[in-house]
């Protein structure tokens, strides 16, 4: 961006600051060069540096072993090779694109003699065993002193004219070392004597460094180059300060943890010091001299130039839709003070504070109770033992002297402290509803809170185990990405293999219109287990199963599966699963099941699993055990929470059975219907649980439970919809035989209802009133008058009708298919997104 200018006016300088990323490598480093000469073309520009990549570390190693009497001259060594390894490189770059316009000074000798009185420094440190921070801070000014030697001589090769600039000459600071002040009026007047020498150059700034009015060199401590980049926009009047990093600008989330988070475009400078002070970008004393200069800062990446990178300035963003960054700041440690009655004038929050402000640990948030009674502070989990015997100390005694009642200083870590980020937060409504709401959908503890004076952040101390799918969901429900919805696929028979196409087919629509990533982290059958955390590719399910040697180890899966965005098992089987959705709700995973066993598994037991999914904030939906994708469950539910009370159920609730029942009606005899019905994939696996009538008594029995009937299968009176002689046999080919040896029978009886007007019909009838003695709940098979509501059911159609006080003249029906692996798998899935749309608040 080029400002206008008055004809004859000069143009504002630019300032642009490369991060040690930005110059410790050839490739890097040759973009950076590419980007100053560029800049150069729109006016003045002024170049601040850091050391290189692993620079500044070394030299503390360095520092640390003369300290201990082992030699730094390796230290030193490894810097130079690194040095002049990169100058070499981008040299040969240069002339190999055309760019040398100059041959440079021998690099290596230059940096040689840089280096040699580090190497005496050194020397001295190991003569007396002694390092202070005065010393350190010397020492640390090599690393920004060779890149500004490396920087300045390639610009001039490439034809740039350059100056190198050591900002000791004009940074004054005072002398605390490792965190020195600059004196803006002091270097101010020293940075104008020396800029007339620049004559048009580019002047290449050490960063981080400073002096002390005797001449003593400081280091400006933490983001101190970007501190050195911003006190030069300062003084120089700059247009612009542009810092350039190995990233696209500040991210909405880290992206480590969060693989959508993305650039924010726009920031104010309010939510950058909000941010600043989280660490996660710019230090606050970098934000103050461009707020009081009013200069806006660009974070932009070296790598990616043309990414537009991050506009921070007085104004910022307009759009007042959703809050700007999802920050974690992790590895802390929560300390809980509680005492059991008054400390007198001063409050406990006050005192807490200001003893650990004296023993010199740093605070992230402090949050007191009602009253003061309590209050509870995270500091960094390497100060947890500094601050707990410094509270300890403060809090033996009141300042009269007298003991305190305070009950033992409770130290939980780590933690984190997770924090949203945003200048329309205060004007938005219920932000900390959603955030609040969003953590207690996915059962996150919250530890402590705190919201921002200024309404720009809201913040909640959590577990560190809960970081990670704490970031992605509260970044999620706040659209600042799609919801990611982990899942955990048991059996790909009929419904589980159809459920995975049409996952394949919605996946895409899901992702752009309803804002849901489903990926299918894991996939099992009885034989064999695959597990991506990146996602199993949906075209390829099937491929990828096949290839896998690895068995069904499901509690393996499941701590695989619990560490990803809203983890979701998901039961397609038949088999007994109980034990599975007990060690999935334990470890706060999300149950969606089409699998009727664990519904009807013994009253403590079913009732066990619904406590622990309330316990674990989790949920379990179950909507297709009864009636595939009709609404069923949910029908019956809601006329329950509306206070209906529940006269009667009737209904074919098996769309298979009603298949059966018309294929007989037509003649076919039952072995064949029976036959066709599982080829079209209508039965369970075995058609057994069918015709036994056991299957319908356990969506029988799902339906009385969740009226609060405390019953158990054994009370269900069941009347089997094909002769109990046949059933007993578990290879399907003698099944099918002994199945044969009825159709003449079968189909006479059908033929007597036909002729006297009625047809069959396999129904359950649920009475909550039935008379002591009486079976509450019974199934078997029905001849039905024609205008029984049965009677019209068409092929796998199923019906249920609800007869209830509202509903009593004409009672409320639910009818449609209820069978098959296509209207099965879309409940699974409907049932699936149910868990997605509630934790993005819809």
């Amino acid at each position: 961006m080029t400002p206008q200018h008055e004809p004859g006016q000069a143009r504002p300088f630019r300032v642009m600051k490369f991060g040690g990323s930005s110059v410790g490598a050839a490739d890097r480093l040759f973009q950076a060069l590419d980007l100053i000469a560029r800049e150069r073309e729109n006016g003045p520009v002024a170049v601040v540096v850091s050391a290189m990549a692993d620079t500044t570390d070394r030299l503390i190693a360095a520092v640390d072993a003369a300290a201990a009497g082992l030699p730094g001259d390796p230290h030193v060594d490894a810097i130079e090779a690194l040095v002049v390894n990169v100058a070499r490189d981008l040299t040969d770059r240069l002339d190999r694109a055309g760019l040398l316009k100059h041959v440079p000074e021998d690099l290596s000798s230059a940096i040689a003699e840089l280096m040699r009185p580090l190497r005496q420094l050194l020397l001295g440190v190991g003569l007396v065993r002694e390092r202070t921070l005065q010393t350190r801070d010397l020492a640390l000014s090599f690393g920004e002193r060779a890149s500004v030697l490396v920087v300045r001589t390639l610009l001039a090769a490439r034809g740039v004219p350059a100056v190198g600039v050591d900002a000791r000459d004009w940074t004054v600071t005072d002398d605390r070392f490792g965190q020195a002040t600059p004196d803006l009026a002091a270097s101010a007047l020293q940075l104008g004597a020396l800029s007339a020498a620049w004559s048009g150059a580019v002047s290449v700034h050490t960063g981080f460094l400073g002096r002390t009015r005797d001449g003593r060199t400081t280091t400006l401590g933490r983001n101190g180059s970007d501190y050195t980049a911003a006190l030069l926009a300062q003084i120089l009047g700059a247009a612009e300060l542009q810092i350039w990093t190995d990233v696209s600008g500040v991210m909405t989330a880290d992206p480590e943890l969060v693989l959508e988070a993305y650039p924010v475009a726009h920031l104010s400078q309010a939510e950058a010091l909000e941010l600043g002070d989280l660490g996660m970008i710019l230090h606050p004393r970098t934000m103050s001299p461009l707020i009081e200069a009013q200069i806006p800062l660009r974070v932009r990446n070296t790598a990616r130039p043309d990414d537009p990178g991050t506009l921070i300035d007085a104004v910022g963003t307009r759009d007042e839709r959703h809050p700007v960054c999802v920050v974690s700041t992790e590895d802390l440690a929560l300390l809980d003070l509680e005492t059991r009655r008054r400390l007198g004038h001063e409050r406990i929050g006050e005192r807490a504070l200001r003893a650990l402000a004296n023993a010199g640990v740093p605070v992230w948030v402090g949050t007191s109770a009602p009253r003061d009674r309590a209050f509870a502070v995270a500091v960094a989990r390497s100060d947890a033992a500094r601050a707990e015997a410094a509270l300890a100390a403060e809090f033996g005694r009141n300042p009269d002297g007298e003991p305190i009642e305070l009950a033992p200083i409770r130290v939980r870590e780590p933690v984190t402290l997770l924090t949203l980020v945003g200048e329309a937060m205060g004007r938005t409504p219920n932000v900390a509803g959603r955030f609040f709401g969003a953590l207690g959908q996915i059962g996150v503890l919250v530890r402590a809170s705190a919201q921002g004076a200024g309404e720009r952040s809201i913040s909640a101390v959590i577990d560190g185990e809960d970081t990670a799918t704490a970031v992605r969901t509260v970044h999620a429900a706040f659209n600042l990405a799609a919801q990611e919805v982990n899942l955990l696929v048991l059996g790909k028979g009929t419904v589980g293999r159809e459920l995975l196409y049409q996952l394949a087919a919605q996946q895409q629509a899901l992702a752009g219109d309803q804002d849901v990533l489903i990926k299918l982290a894991g996939l099992a059958d009885s034989r064999r287990a695959v597990f991506d955390p990146a996602g199993i590719p949906l075209a390829r399910w099937d491929v990828r199963l096949q290839e896998s040697h690895v068995p069904p180890d499901i509690p393996a899966l499941l701590d695989r599966l619990r560490r990803l965005p809203v983890p979701i098992l998901v039961d397609c089987t038949a088999e007994d699963t109980t034990v599975i959705y007990e060690a999935a709700l334990t470890r706060g995973i999300h149950v969606v099941g089409a699998n009727k066993r664990p519904l009807a598994a013994p009253w403590p037991k079913r009732q066990g699993l619904m406590d622990l999914a309330r316990a674990r904030h989790r949920r379990w939906e179950y909507e297709t055990t009864v009636g595939a994708s009709l609404p069923v469950i949910d029908t019956l539910k809601g006329l329950v929470r509306t206070g209906d009370t529940i006269l009667r159920i009737e209904g074919s609730f098996s769309g298979t059975l009603g298949y059966l029942a018309g294929e007989l009606s037509r003649g076919v005899p039952l072995s064949h219907a029976v036959r066709d019905a599982r080829a079209r994939g209508y039965t369970e696996p075995h058609p057994r649980d069918d015709l036994s009538g056991l299957d319908v008594a356990r969506k029988a029995l799902i339906l009385a439970r969740e009226l609060g009937m405390q019953l158990d299968l054994d009370a269900v009176a069941i009347e089997p919809f094909a002769p109990s002689a046949a059933l007993g046999h578990d290879d399907l080919e003698r099944f099918f035989l002994a199945l044969a040896e009825h159709d003449e029978a079968v189909a006479a009886r059908i033929e007597r209802m036909r002729q006297a007007g009625r047809v069959l019909r396999y129904l359950a009838q649920i009475d909550p009133s039935a008379p002591a003695g009486a079976p509450a709940v019974r199934v078997g098979p029905v001849e039905v008058e024609p205008d029984h509501p049965a009677a019209r059911l068409r092929g796998t159609e199923a019906f249920v009708a609800f007869t209830t006080d509202r509903h009593r003249a004409y009672p409320l029906l639910v009818q449609g298919a209820g069978a098959g692996g296509a209207v099965t798998a879309a409940g699974v899935l409907t049932d699936i997104l149910k868990i997605a749309m509630s934790l993005r608040g819809r």
